[in-house]
């Protein structure tokens, strides 16, 4: 009985160990756009927690700030400061965190994006191309340039941020509903592109999130505010440490399998 015992349970351990193993991203290299605040941060703390190697963008010096706290908490992490608005410098914010990993990336996450509000009718074509380049384009540049390095050596796993106006039309926000739409589609075509040579290109599409982006839609004044939450089954809106998980499979073998997905993490508000 002891024998068996012995074996069963050197039998789980190592089942335990392999099943692991698929979820382990230790020494990965990766790259979060959007790392220094909201869902971009808790993402790029959930990589670091899981012993990633992680360069992160932002638009200010808080990014130098963000990547010091890492440092500090023993993580490697890395801030580069760039406008993903402006095409030559995505180009260039691309390079400098690449340098800063050692000339290697295995993950690309590009969280970054910004909002403009108004009636379609009246929404500023300045506004419009500021979100596209913003939201759409500098995602496309920095799909590009990272499939260039994964496929040379045919591995790596991208992951776009979609949005719920991926799939709805929403209100008042026209062009970031077109980018976001612009996104998906975006993720499907790169999996069409790049999976049979080794890259995994997935988009995690937040629900509705407790972040600056939200601020407007947060105020309990605002009438879309009751009705959003009355929808979302989980009774809460999201937080960054609800896209830990998510990310981190996608980023693993775990997922070697799934690519060309829109996955919603939305506490259900899609189902309701």
């Amino acid at each position: 009985i002891e024998n068996i015992l012995r074996t069963c349970s050197f039998s789980y351990e190592r089942r335990v160990h392999e099943i692991m193993n698929l979820f382990d991203i230790t020494g990965k290299k990766a790259i979060v756009t959007g790392g220094t605040r909201g869902l971009g941060y808790g993402m790029a703390e959930g990589f670091l927690e899981a012993g990633c190697e992680v360069a992160i963008v932002g638009t200010s010096d808080k990014v130098y700030e963000v990547a010091e706290d890492f440092q500090k908490r023993g993580f490697s992490c890395y801030g580069v400061k760039g406008n993903l608005g402006e095409r030559e410098d995505v180009y260039r914010v691309f390079r400098e965190c690449v340098e800063k990993l050692g000339g290697d990336l295995d993950i690309l996450l590009t969280a970054h994006g910004i909002q403009r509000r108004h009636s379609a009718e009246e929404f500023p074509m300045e506004e419009w191309d500021e979100v596209i380049g913003v939201n759409l384009t500098s995602v496309f540049i920095l799909c590009q340039e990272a499939g260039k390095l994964m496929l040379k050596k045919g591995y790596g796993k991208i992951i776009t941020i979609a949005s719920m106006n991926s799939f709805f039309g929403g209100q008042t926000i026209p062009a970031y509903a077109a980018a976001k739409g612009g996104v998906a589609q975006l993720t499907k075509e790169l999996t069409n592109d790049w999976l049979a040579r080794g890259v995994n290109v997935n988009a995690i599409a937040p629900g509705y999130m407790a972040t600056e982006m939200n601020k407007a839609l947060l105020d309990p004044e605002n009438p879309r505010f009751a009705s959003i939450s009355e929808r979302i089954p989980a009774h809460r809106w999201g937080t960054g440490e609800d896209m830990k998980g998510t990310a981190i499979f996608l980023a693993s073998h775990a997922s070697d399998y799934v690519s060309g997905a829109v996955i919603p993490v939305d506490g259900g508000y899609l189902v309701k």
